[in-house]
C-alpha cells in the first residue's frame, strides 16, 4: 500500500501589506510531496519560493489556503503547535549557515538538540550521521576556524539532530564552491536514501536541482511543472 503523501498544498495564497499596497506573494500554490521525497524547488527571485517555505517551516502564516504536514493541518495550528513542530518535524538549512559564532560545532549542533528536549547526540543512528558527514575532527571548532563546505555541514548536522519528517534547504549550496557544493549535495541525497527524511531544497543551480528526485518550478507564486 502506497503511504500517504507527507506534504499536501491546496489553493495557498499569502499576501503582505507594504505601505499601501498589498503584495500577493503566493496566489493559489498547490504541491503535493511523497514522503522520503527529494524535490527541487525553482524559480526566479520573487517567484514565492522562500514564503512557501516560511509558511511550511512554521515562521510565518497564510493568508488562506490548506497544508497538511503528515496529515496535521498545518493552518490550524496554535503558535505553540507550530514551535513544537519546527523543533521535532521539520529541520532547517539555510545558505548563509546561521552557526553561532561563539559556539563550537557541536555547541551549535547540542544547542538545536537541547531547545528540543530531545537527547539524540549520543544515538547510534546520529553518529552515523556525524561519520558520513565527516565531522569528528572538527566539532571542537568554532565557525571561523571553519571553511564553508565544514560550516554547512555542521548546519546539516544541526538541522538532522532532532531526525525531522522534513528538511527545507534553501540554498543550501549558494555560498559554495563546485567541490564543496557536490560533497554536501551528496550527503543531503544519501541521508535522503538511507534515513529517509523528506528533503525540499530550494535553488537557482540547475546542476544542484538535478540531485533531487523531481524538480518543480514556480513562477508569480504558483507552482508549476507538476
Amino acid at each position: 500500500m502506497n503511504k500517504p503523501p507527507i506534504i499536501e498544498i491546496r489553493d495557498l495564497k499569502k499576501t503582505y501589506r507594504v505601505g499601501e499596497v498589498d503584495v500577493h506573494a503566493l496566489r493559489g500554490a498547490n504541491l503535493t510531496v511523497a514522503d522520503g521525497e527529494f524535490l527541487a524547488i525553482v524559480g526566479h527571485s520573487g517567484s514565492g519560493k522562500s514564503t512557501l517555505f516560511n509558511i511550511l517551516g512554521g515562521l510565518t502564516s497564510a493568508t488562506s489556503g490548506t497544508i497538511r504536514l503528515g496529515g496535521r493541518d498545518l493552518l490550524a495550528m496554535t503558535d505553540l503547535d507550530r514551535t513544537k513542530m519546527r523543533r521535532g518535524t521539520v529541520g532547517f538549512v539555510f545558505q548563509k549557515y546561521n552557526l553561532l559564532p561563539t559556539l563550537t560545532a557541536f555547541d551549535n549542533i547540542a544547542l538545536s538538540e537541547q531547545l528540543s528536549g530531545r537527547h539524540n547526540l549520543k544515538e547510534p543512528w546520529f553518529q552515523e550521521v556525524l561519520d558520513s558527514l565527516n565531522l569528528a575532527s572538527r566539532l571542537n571548532h568554532k565557525p571561523r576556524a571553519m571553511s564553508g563546505g565544514e560550516q554547512q555541514r555542521v548546519a546539516i548536522a544541526r538541522a538532522l539532530v532532532n531526525k525531522p519528517t522534513i528538511l527545507l534547504a534553501d540554498e543550501p549550496t549558494g555560498n559554495l564552491d563546485t567541490e564543496n557544493s557536490i560533497a554536501v549535495l551528496d550527503i543531503m541525497r544519501g541521508v535522503n536514501k538511507k534515513y529517509g527524511q523528506t528533503i525540499l531544497m530550494i535553488t537557482h543551480n540547475p546542476e544542484a536541482a538535478d540531485f533531487a528526485d523531481r524538480k518543480v518550478r514556480m513562477k508569480d507564486g504558483q507552482v508549476l511543472d507538476q
